[in-house]
């Protein structure tokens, strides 16, 4: 497990720094330009699985296979719908009319001082 976690940690690093040098300009990063990358955040890169990655992407055009790969994961589905609906705006009503009942509540005119006491004749 953990070897498997360890190749496809570096692998999408690998991949990630090589879309966004693509995405800053370079249509064909190289092994060098992606080491660079990496190095430049701190990351140790593995030149082995680097130079497969970038032989691999070759002469290919990166959005031709990004939408082919976008194809791929559609067939995956969706997942979960998510949590269910309140059902509506009618919870919403409720928390309107208690906050403000709540601000009526608050008589802020007498005197007060800043610790909540009565008078305001306070030392502060």
């Amino acid at each position: 497990y953990f070897q498997f976690k360890t190749h496809t940690t570096a692998i999408m690093k690998h991949m990630a720094v090589y879309l966004m040098l693509v995405l800053g300009g370079n249509p064909t990063p190289s092994a060098a330009d992606v080491k660079t990358a990496l190095a430049a955040a701190g990351i140790e890169s593995d030149d082995e699985r680097l130079n497969a990655l970038v032989a691999e992407l070759e002469g290919k055009d990166i959005d031709e296979l990004l939408t082919a790969g976008e194809g791929m994961l559609a067939k995956f589905g969706g997942g979960g719908g998510g949590g269910g609906g309140d059902g509506g705006d009618a919870g919403t009503e409720e928390v309107v009319e208690e906050e403000k009942a709540e601000e009526e509540e608050m008589d802020l005119s007498g005197g007060m001082d800043m610790f909540g006491g009565e008078g305001g004749d306070g030392d502060y």
